[in-house]
């Protein structure tokens, strides 16, 4: 479903993706782990198009989306979170909601004067769909509070609901763990683990969780110094002696030796 070849990205000399592949394959959750300044979130950006790559190639679905930007991506149905939720503080609940799906009737002022009957039509089916979404969430109780009022845990919820009203193919999670207490984390995994079971959509994560990671994800890729290290079976991964060396360095290598 995606594929990604030979990817580089550089800052002021710092290469912070290596030449970096890897494959996603349709209906997998995939796990994307590695150390603090592996490249992971940078590799994201790369994918969904939040900066340009300096070389390589982003396939999805066959299509090449290389440098394209982020709305054009999304409109692929390739879709991301982020490790710092982006809701629109001063809407509700709800109204974050609604604002995804694109090209609304009612976003064409002279509708509203020639076309009032659709544009009520069409804002019920997105209000419904909505309500429908934040069920699935068990964020209805709070649709018309304001976002910026949720929790941390909360706000990683309403993203996915964001996500879902964009009817994704593959969604993309940067830390969706980060912050997140352990009730809520786990109505999260529950989510995300029936959205790939029920819905056959894809995930590739990003998560330092290793409990969460080992628990839904499969396949594990581990990036080290912008480049992938390896891929496997989340034990493979576990006891792999080049992951523990990439997260635990010389002193690794010295108990080893």
């Amino acid at each position: 479903m995606l594929d990604v070849q030979d990817l580089t990205k550089s800052f002021d000399g710092l290469r912070a993706v290596d030449h970096a592949s890897l494959q996603v394959k349709r209906g997998t959750i995939t796990g994307l782990i590695g150390p603090n300044g592996a490249g992971k979130t940078s590799l994201f950006n790369l994918i969904t198009g939040a900066i340009t790559p300096d070389s390589g190639r982003v396939t999805f679905r066959g299509h090449d989306i290389t440098g394209l930007p982020s709305h054009r991506i999304f409109e692929h149905k390739l879709c991301r979170t982020f490790q710092i939720p982006r809701e629109h503080m001063s809407m509700t609940v709800l109204e974050n909601l609604m604002l995804v799906p694109g090209n609304q009737i009612g976003e064409r002022f002279w509708n509203v004067w020639f076309r009032p009957g659709a544009v009520r039509a069409e804002e019920e089916r997105i209000r419904a769909k909505a309500d429908e979404v934040l069920e699935f969430i068990d964020l209805a109780h709070l649709r018309g509070e304001l976002a910026g009022r949720l929790s941390g845990g909360q706000k990683k919820l309403l993203e996915l609901g964001r996500i879902l009203m964009a009817e994704p193919e593959l969604v993309l999670l940067d830390e969706p763990g980060a912050g997140v207490n352990r009730t809520l984390m786990q109505r999260l995994t529950d989510n995300i683990q029936y959205l790939q079971r029920e819905r056959g959509i894809t995930f590739l994560l990003i998560e330092h969780d290793m409990d969460l990671v080992m628990n839904v994800c499969d396949p594990v890729i581990v990036m080290s110094e912008g480049t992938k290290l390896m891929q496997g079976a989340p034990e493979e991964v576990r006891n792999d002696p080049r992951v523990l060396e990439a997260y635990l360095g010389g002193q690794y290598a010295a108990a080893e030796g």
